[in-house]
């Protein structure tokens, strides 16, 4: 029987001290990851993470080695692509994701790559001086002249197809031109948490969008269970107030005299009685109506600049009078229909 490296032991038991030592593990893509960037990833999780580079056969076994302790971990296997490394931390898969995607960095082709996306050049003028980058740029199938001093894209083109070699004359026109058709990072294949497996399309979310949204949804429930008087903790204050409110208008409409709805009632009818003896001539009024019309014209908003010379003339022609108490309003609607 043939024995097992001592380093393959020594791997699969790191692999495992990671799976088993986090909240969260994943299967992350780390080609084309500069040093630096996996520096600042770490330092923004405050070193709550841990990363191992391993062969396919090696994570695959430590994934099915501590299923029995993590339910479900083993399916993780099936979200390996090229080379990756198990990550493990502490962080949600959402907040994850989210650190790993802010982290990505635009790379230039170099030539020999794969094309990810079709390469698109748009025309319109580029910040170089005339020169023999014209022709380089014909060589490579970018229609370019020269303009104003300018070199200028005459037409946009697609050099490249998604899925086509990126030839090295082409890389590094595109390198001029600050095209960057890579980004290079840490891509997150797949996570585990509490059982479940996370691709990174569902991983893919705008938080401040689904935060508005629960907010919005949260204040449509609210609403809903006030105007529908369906009481819990947060909602009964509200709903009291609002049958408050409409028990009192409805006293007030019906003429029903309690603590709260007396002045209500005495105010509405006082602007009853005011209304009905501004649509009386002055000669069908007597004393009291009118000094009634005075009190209430003299406690009426500030009129407009144009009129307030006209209206200030008129107020030294009359004396000021004192508006009428309640008692006296009383009286003079007993003395407007008796």
């Amino acid at each position: 029987m043939e024995s097992i490296a001592d380093w393959k032991i020594d791997a699969v038991s790191d692999l495992r001290s990671i799976i088993s030592g986090y909240r969260t593990v994943a299967v992350v893509k780390v080609d084309r990851i500069p040093g630096f960037q996996m520096q600042q990833i770490r330092a923004q999780v405050r070193g709550d993470l841990r990363i191992k580079v391993a062969k396919r056969t090696l994570i695959d076994r430590a994934l099915k080695e501590e299923s029995a302790n993590k339910a479900g971990i083993e399916k993780l296997s099936e979200h390996i692509d090229g080379q990756v490394a198990v990550l493990g931390t502490n962080l949600n898969p959402f907040k994850l994701f989210g650190l790993l995607k802010k982290n990505m960095q635009p790379m230039p082709a170099k030539g020999g790559e794969t094309a990810p996306e079709d390469i698109i050049i748009k025309d319109g003028e580029t910040p170089f001086p005339a020169g023999p980058i014209v022709g380089e740029m014909g060589k490579v199938g970018i229609p370019a002249a020269i303009d104003k001093g300018k070199v200028v894209i005459k037409k946009t083109v697609t050099p490249v197809k998604k899925g086509d070699t990126i030839k090295r004359d082409l890389a590094l026109i595109l390198t001029k031109l600050e095209i960057f058709p890579f980004t290079a990072g840490i891509v997150l294949l797949g996570a585990y948490e509490d059982g479940e497996i996370f691709e990174a399309k569902d991983l893919d979310i705008d938080m401040d969008a689904y935060r508005q949204d629960l907010v919005s949804a949260a204040q449509l429930a609210f609403n809903l269970a006030v105007f529908t008087a369906y009481p819990t903790p947060q909602t009964i204050v509200p709903i009291l107030a609002r049958a408050r409110g409409q028990a009192l208008g409805l006293a007030v409409g019906a003429g029903i005299l309690n603590k709260d709805s007396l002045d209500l009632i005495l105010s509405r009818a006082y602007g009853s009685i005011l209304a009905l003896a501004r649509a009386m001539s002055a000669e069908a009024l007597d004393d009291e109506l009118r000094a009634l019309l005075e009190g209430a014209a003299q406690a009426a908003p500030a009129p407009a600049a144009e009129d307030s010379a006209k209206e200030d003339e008129s107020a030294k022609e009359e004396p000021e009078e004192e508006a009428p108490s309640e008692e006296e309003a009383m009286a003079g609607l007993g003395a407007l229909f008796g």
